[in-house]
C-alpha cells in the first residue's frame, strides 16, 4: 500500500484557518444558548419561590389568582345578600357614600361640549357600583354620556352582572360594559384614556397590589382619579374586639348555613385581616406616582372600611 494512501490529504492554510475560526464561533454560541437556557430556567424557579398569603396561609404567589378564581366562582350568586347579612346591610350605605364623594358625570347645561366621564371599576362583576355610578352620573349630573366598563377576573361574578344589568336602564345603551380583565396587566386599557378608577372591596385580593397601582396610574389620565373603598382598621380597641369576634365567629358560620361555603367567606375575614392599614395603604398609592389628597383616607364606621384617593399629576 503506497504512502499516499495512508496519510491524510493536505489541507491548505486557509482551509485550517476557516475550520479554527468556525469552531469557536459554534462553541461561543453553543454557551450563550445554553446560559440563556439557564437563566430561564434560574428565573422561572424563582418565580416560583415567590409566595405570598391566601388569608393566613401562605401559598406559592403563581397559585393566587387561581384560588381568588376559585372562591369568588363559588360566593358570585350570592355574594350581594352575604354581603347584607355580614354587614347588616351597612354595605349599601358605603357604597353609596363613595359613589357621592366622587360625583361622577358632567352636568351638560354647565359644560356643553362635555362627552362624559369615562370610568372604569375594577373587580366590580356584579355592577354594584357601576350601577350606582351611572345612576349618579344620570340623575344627579343629568349626563347621558358617562360610560362603565367593569373589569373583573371572574366569569361567574360577571355573568351575574350581565344578568343583573338587564333590570337597569344601561344594559343596551352603550354605557356599561363588561371584560374578564386582571388589574394587575390591564393591556387592553390604552394608556391616559381613564377619568375614574374605582375598586370596591377587591384589591385585597389582589396578588400584586403595587402592580394593579402602577396599572391604575398608567391607564389614567393627568388629572385623572384612583378610588378605592375597602375594609380596614378599626380605630376603637373595644369596637374592635367586638368586630373581630363578629367577623372570625358569626360570619363563616352565616356562610356555611346561607351559600354552603364555609371556607370561601373563612379566607374572605381573613383576606381582611391581612389588608395594610390605612396608613401603609395610603403609602402604597403615594409610592405608585399619586398625589394623595388630605390625609389620604377617610374612616366609615370606625374604620371598619375606609375610602382612599389618589389623583394622578397633571405634570
Amino acid at each position: 500500500m503506497s504512502a499516499s494512501r495512508i496519510l491524510p490529504r493536505p489541507q491548505s492554510l486557509r482551509q485550517v484557518n476557516a475550520r479554527a475560526l468556525r469552531a469557536p464561533h459554534r462553541c461561543l454560541s453553543c454557551t450563550a444558548r445554553h446560559a440563556q437556557q439557564q437563566n430561564a430556567s434560574q428565573q422561572s424557579s424563582s418565580e416560583k419561590d415567590k409566595t405570598t398569603h391566601f388569608g393566613f396561609e401562605t401559598i406559592p404567589e403563581y397559585l393566587k389568582e387561581s384560588k381568588v378564581r376559585g372562591v369568588f366562582s363559588s360566593v358570585a350568586q350570592s355574594y350581594d345578600t352575604m354581603n347584607d347579612l355580614m354587614s347588616l346591610g351597612i354595605h349599601r350605605l358605603w357604597k353609596d357614600h363613595f359613589v357621592r364623594s366622587m360625583n361622577p358625570g358632567t352636568n351638560p347645561l354647565q359644560v356643553p361640549q362635555a362627552k362624559g366621564w369615562n370610568i372604569l371599576d375594577i373587580a366590580g362583576g356584579t355592577g354594584d357600583i357601576a350601577f350606582r355610578l351611572l345612576d349618579h352620573a344620570s340623575t344627579v349630573n343629568n349626563d347621558p354620556h358617562t360610560r362603565v366598563t367593569v373589569a373583573d377576573i371572574n366569569p361567574e361574578m360577571l355573568a351575574e352582572g350581565k344578568k343583573r344589568s338587564l333590570s337597569t336602564p344601561y344594559a343596551r345603551t352603550g354605557r356599561l360594559a363588561f371584560v374578564e380583565a386582571n388589574a394587575e396587566h390591564l393591556d387592553m386599557i390604552p394608556d391616559a384614556s381613564i377619568d375614574l378608577y374605582t375598586v370596591a372591596f377587591g384589591i385585597r385580593n389582589f396578588t400584586d397590589k403595587d402592580r394593579a397601582l402602577r396599572e391604575a396610574f398608567r391607564v389614567l389620565r393627568p388629572g385623572g382619579v384612583f378610588a378605592c373603598l375597602e375594609f380596614s382598621k378599626v380605630n376603637n380597641p373595644v369596637f374592635n374586639t367586638v368586630y373581630k369576634n363578629w367577623s372570625f365567629s358569626a360570619i363563616p358560620l352565616i356562610g356555611q348555613l346561607v351559600a354552603g361555603d364555609r371556607d370561601s367567606y373563612q379566607y374572605l375575614v381573613e383576606s381582611i385581616e391581612k389588608f395594610p392599614s390605612q396608613e401603609e395603604f395610603s403609602q402604597m398609592i403615594k409610592n405608585a406616582g399619586f398625589v394623595v389628597p388630605g390625609k389620604g383616607w377617610e374612616d366609615l364606621t370606625l374604620g371598619i372600611s375606609a375610602i382612599h384617593k389618589g389623583v394622578k399629576p397633571l405634570q
